[in-house]
């Protein structure tokens, strides 16, 4: 099958082109045919060294987390997803091979049957990034009416899910973003929409019961900046990997519950979202369409930053 593998960590420019033997099912596998995958900030940070580079058991390595596509061999016969069914779900790169290849196999409890109503193009956008949102909105800070909510970033992946979450649940959310996505923000459920790049948010908020921080401490100091607008005892919920190695200390400091969080493969829960796209109540926006081939430059375009939703790459010529 054809697969795009990196021989080692490095820019962009490491990624190439390669035939590599089709995966084999064991146990309670599901080999799938892959249709489109997704592109996440942890697969450029895995390709670049860091991630989760340093649990590469060996190389050459495919990368990718999320998968739309068809069943092409089921586990048994009485398996709930028959060969030509459409799935989509989430791969723990690196325990097991990337999505940015033709074929996968993966685990039964990591599946769900795709929404209908969304192309693989749309549904390969969703794993990783809608799982993540609904962890730290719906399991972690609970959200409800009347909870006021700051999410940093929110015209990201995990951002723009991040904010229909909370908006479906009833939470006032704020949404920090640019300008040129404020009204696509409030479209999505934001009551209130915060331009970084013109306003300081600590200067016009305040009792805030929950932050999502997508962005970390890596930049203008965001995460400590949240702390100052939490309400005593309020919680902020930091998703970059790394982005702040003293955030328990610092959070326990000003008096503020704080927590990292680390998503899982989990169909159960994706069968949820799922429902929530079927309906119409949540949506993904595709920003950017690469082909498999094209992934250097989509790894490029989301190390820039400034995506709207989500990358995705065309893997199948029939998507």
């Amino acid at each position: 099958m054809r697969a795009m593998v990196i021989a080692a960590t490095g820019d962009p420019g490491v990624l190439t082109l390669s035939e590599v033997p089709r995966p084999t099912k064991v146990n309670s596998e599901v080999l799938v045919r892959v249709m489109a995958a997704g592109v996440n900030p942890i697969d450029a940070k895995t390709r670049a060294g860091g991630g989760v580079a340093g649990s590469i058991a060996s190389y050459p390595a495919i990368l990718g987390r999320d998968f739309s596509g068809v069943v092409v061999e089921s586990p048994y016969e009485a398996y709930q997803f028959k060969p030509g069914d459409e799935v989509f779900g989430m791969v723990a790169v690196p325990r097991a091979d990337g999505t940015y290849a033709e074929y996968v196999t993966v685990p039964t409890i990591s599946v769900a049957r795709k929404p209908t109503r969304l192309s693989h193009l749309e549904a390969a956008g969703i794993p990783t990034a809608a799982m993540t949102a609904w962890g730290v909105v719906v399991e972690i800070a609970k959200a409800h009416e009347g909870q006021r909510m700051l999410i940093h970033a929110a015209a990201g992946g995990v951002g723009h899910f991040a904010v229909q979450f909370a908006s479906y649940f009833g939470a006032h959310v704020v949404a920090t973003g640019s300008q040129r996505n404020a009204s696509w923000l409030r479209e999505l459920g934001a009551s209130e929409v915060i331009d970084y790049s013109t306003t300081r948010f600590e200067d016009l908020l305040d009792n805030i019961d929950v932050v999502i921080d997508l962005v970390g401490n890596v930049h203008d100091d965001t995460g400590t900046r949240s702390l100052s607008v939490l309400r005593p005892g309020g919680l902020l919920i930091n998703v970059p990997s790394g982005s702040w190695p003293t955030l328990i200390e610092d959070a326990a400091a000003a008096g503020i519950r704080a927590t990292t969080y680390k998503v899982s493969a989990d169909g159960a829960m994706l069968a949820i979202i799922a429902r929530l796209l079927e309906s119409g109540d949540v949506h993904v926006n595709v920003d950017q369409v690469f082909d498999l081939e094209q992934v250097a430059e989509a790894h490029s375009a989301i190390e820039g930053g400034h995506t709207r939703g989500k990358i995705v790459l065309k893997v199948s010529s029939e998507t």
